[in-house]
């Protein structure tokens, strides 16, 4: 039984269920048909389990027989497999000034070459300090000199743009 898109909190269970009758599902999963509510809080106590909301919605709603502390336990052990398997993308930034030297323009580019092999996404941002900002087009080169020297590891995701004093592109691993 799973209660997609509900929060544990959201659901009722025993004396919270206001409706005065309901459709009774017992725990093995054979249908009891149409119980008084208080009958079928009798039923699910004299069993030791709870009576829990399945389907609120429908008319009468369709309440199930089980143990909702073991239901809680295996809802919460979902969650954390799912967890577990989904795979986080971080988005790294990588910032370099008009005037970088080869060195250190090496140095930058095998650092993204290495968040790229990591399967991280890189932001490299070339950034335009004072009147920099009129060598527009050495900027450009130096942009288009990274996406050179990258491309077998990643392709660009977003084209070089301007955002302010900046050149901005994102690369993406293949």
């Amino acid at each position: 039984m799973s209660f997609i898109g509900k929060d544990i909190k959201d659901i009722n269970i025993n004396e919270k269920i206001r409706a005065r009758e309901v459709r009774l599902i017992d725990e093995t999963g054979k249908q009891l048909g149409i119980v008084p509510t208080m009958d079928a809080i009798r039923m699910a106590r004299e069993r030791d389990l709870d009576l829990v909301e399945v389907s609120p919605k429908t008319a009468p709603p369709v309440c199930k027989i089980m143990d909702f502390g073991k239901y809680k336990y295996q809802l919460a052990k979902k969650a954390q497999e799912a967890k577990k398997k989904q795979t986080i993308i971080q988005i790294k930034e990588i910032k370099l000034g008009l005037k970088i030297e080869q060195h250190d323009l090496d140095f930058k580019i095998k650092h993204i070459r290495e968040f790229l092999n990591e399967g991280n996404k890189v932001k490299v941002i070339v950034m335009f300090k004072g009147r920099e900002i009129l060598h527009v087009d050495m900027g450009e080169k130096l942009a288009q000199k990274i996406i050179d020297s990258i491309k077998d590891v990643g392709n660009l995701e977003q084209r070089q743009k301007f955002d302010g004093r900046n050149i901005v592109m994102v690369f993406a691993p293949l």
